[in-house]
């Protein structure tokens, strides 16, 4: 079944998925080829886009953490460099000059967002623009030439807290609008989790899987209404934060960003937490993560073909908290099926399912 779904792909995915697939999975991608394909990918349209918004320093457009009024979907730092990243186009001149400007990153600059105002993710737990900049970093694979090896632990010292309290009432403290996190604690956030599922090879032992299985184990709980999905402000003045960046009780693999499940009586799964949970090891650690990977086992044909449901705005959406697609468009829906088996295979490859059980 694995080879059906890479025979699939490299039969009818675009350029990039046919690169990931070559690199990723089977491992066998020569540079001549990876440089011919990456030059298929610089030709379209939304790397054009983006290549236009480059600034003269490598800066893509006039915004950082996705749109503004500044700054459109892909004409962003954030978004256009993890886009670039999922695309595969790492070690291109385009994104190596925008990975120099994140090396540079003078945070006082009008595009930074940060209005001069630098918010330390060692002293404010689940924030900080250069948390949000590490994630890109890794996002992108750019941890071995650029150090985010501090951010790395910061990101591991989060998971571990969560395995010391007793739930996220203890690193917080309530005041008349919300709760507001204490100065210098430490409680995991939706970059904190990008960060480790793309440095894995980094960070990865049996000491630490063990260590972020038994926290996502605490933070999946539900037996406690009074603190599931609590909303926390990161700081003064901010506006409590929730379920959609923030990783507290109630989390759930198979739902999406804020945890709704459409209210349709379809099953669906999050094509993009699984693939970050098995990135990490988890998946021999997790009951609720193997089902959700036999959800999308059970919905892959004969053919290679993955058609399992998924939250299809999270998929395509490309915005700082979710984004998955890397075919043009769905016109045809032969693209469609090639985006979504490329995450289900990345998903058995990456949680070690190398010899499939038929479910066809």
């Amino acid at each position: 079944m694995k080879q059906a779904m890479i025979d699939f792909l490299m039969a009818n995915g675009n350029p990039s998925i046919q690169l990931r697939v070559r690199k990723e999975i089977l491992k066998n991608c020569t540079e001549q080829v990876e440089k011919s394909l990456q030059e298929q990918i610089l030709k379209e349209k939304i790397i054009q886009l983006i290549e236009q918004k480059q600034l003269a320093n490598g800066w893509i457009g006039h915004g950082f953490h996705g749109s503004s009024k500044n700054a459109g979907q892909y004409d962003n730092q954030e978004v256009g460099t993890k886009y670039m990243g999922e695309k595969g186009l790492k070690g291109t001149e385009l994104l190596n000059r925008a990975m120099n400007a994140y090396a540079a990153a003078h945070w006082t600059d009008f595009c930074r967002e940060t209005k001069g105002c630098v918010l330390n993710e060692f002293e404010i737990p689940a924030f900080g623009p250069n948390l949000i900049r590490c994630a890109c970093i890794a996002r992108a694979h750019y941890d071995d030439v650029i150090d985010i090896l501090p951010q790395i632990n910061l990101s591991l010292e989060a998971f571990k807290r969560v395995t010391e309290v007793d739930s996220i009432f203890d690193v917080s403290r309530p005041t008349k609008k919300y709760r507001l996190f204490n100065k210098n604690e430490r409680w995991p956030c939706r970059y904190n989790l990008e960060i480790l599922a793309f440095t894995a090879d980094t960070w990865r032992n049996e000491a630490n899987v063990h260590m972020l299985a038994e926290a996502f184990k605490k933070l999946m709980r539900t037996d406690r209404k009074e603190i599931i999905n609590t909303p926390v402000a990161c700081w003064v003045g901010n506006h409590a934060v929730g379920p959609a960046w923030l990783i507290n009780e109630g989390y759930s693999i198979s739902g999406d960003g804020l945890n709704f499940h459409g209210g349709d009586g379809i099953r669906r799964t999050n094509l993009e937490k699984v693939e970050w949970l098995v990135r990490c090891g988890l998946y021999d650690h997790l009951t609720e993560l193997q089902e959700e990977v036999d959800f999308i086992l059970q919905n892959i044909n004969e053919d290679g073909v993955c058609s399992c449901d998924f939250y299809e705005k999270e998929f395509r959406g490309w915005s700082p908290y979710f984004g998955a697609q890397l075919e043009t468009d769905w016109r045809a829906k032969v693209r469609r099926q090639c985006d979504i088996t490329f995450r289900a295979l990345l998903i058995i490859h990456y949680a070690g399912l190398d010899a499939l059980h038929s479910v066809c």
